[in-house]
């Protein structure tokens, strides 16, 4: 999308103009205002539609929306919802951000491809699916929100390598306790569960973006709580703990209660 050039207060620009600057055609503009998503400032008496910075403004958040994927009616609900514009337009920018990030990753790990393939080493799967792997984002965006999402997305991907190991190797080791306690048959309970339960529910509090993470205890219980239900009921969870989902399950709900 080329840049705008705004126009003092009060100037105005032509269909035609708006259109070439915007990248678009001027009969998607006609669509715009049919469909009520951006009518123009004003329409001379010829039919001419003309185009003022609030429109300008209106026409490239309508653009950036629709570069994420987004249905026109749903983003006439999102600017009508967002009225202050400014904080808007910095959202934008904190999401074109994150697409940046995600597509440098992407880059990165392609090379990574292309280097295993000229050489002849194997590729780490780690980092040849670096960027790609968003199995979890419509689950969290739409229990926790999209901010949540994105400030624990922006932390993994702050991450170094040694520090995102040791994450990994943290989660390993407290399936494997899980596991092992499930396994032994002792009760949900006991104190070794629920010791197992207060390292769960801290690394769950450690990841910014998480709800609770700002201190908020009843967000924290049910964040807790919820992933509970989902350990049992989502495979992709579940599968995690060999069988012992309903035993974690258990565990959580008793330190949460408590």
């Amino acid at each position: 999308m080329n840049d705008f050039q705004l126009a003092d207060a009060g100037d105005a620009y032509s269909i035609s103009e708006v259109a070439r600057a915007a990248g678009v055609s001027s009969r998607t503009l006609r669509h715009y205002d049919h469909i009520g998503l951006l009518q123009p400032s004003w329409t001379a008496d010829n039919g001419y539609r003309f185009y003022e910075q609030q429109q300008l403004v209106r026409l490239q958040r309508i653009l950036l929306l629709r570069q994420l994927g987004l249905k026109l009616e749903t983003i006439g609900e999102v600017l009508d919802e967002q009225q202050d514009e400014t904080v808007a337009l910095q959202k934008h920018i904190t999401e074109l951000r994150n697409q940046r990030t995600a597509l440098d990753a992407q880059i990165n790990a392609i090379k990574h491809t292309i280097h295993s393939l000229k050489t002849g080493e194997t590729m780490n799967v780690g980092q040849a699916f670096e960027g790609f792997n968003e199995q979890y984002k419509d689950e969290v965006v739409s229990r926790w929100g999209e901010d949540s999402y994105i400030k624990s997305d922006q932390w993994w991907r702050g991450q170094s390598k040694e520090q995102r190991t040791a994450q990994m190797q943290l989660v390993k080791d407290l399936n494997e306790k899980w596991i092992h306690v499930g396994r032994a048959g002792m009760d949900p309970t006991s104190e070794q569960a629920q010791q197992i339960a207060a390292e769960h529910v801290a690394w769950l509090n450690s990841i910014p973006g998480t709800p609770g993470h700002d201190g908020d205890e009843g967000q924290l219980s049910q964040y807790v709580l919820g992933l509970a239900e989902m350990y049992v009921a989502d495979e992709r969870f579940a599968k995690n703990y060999e069988g012992q989902a309903p035993f974690v399950k258990a565990s959580l709900e008793h330190f949460m209660q408590k």
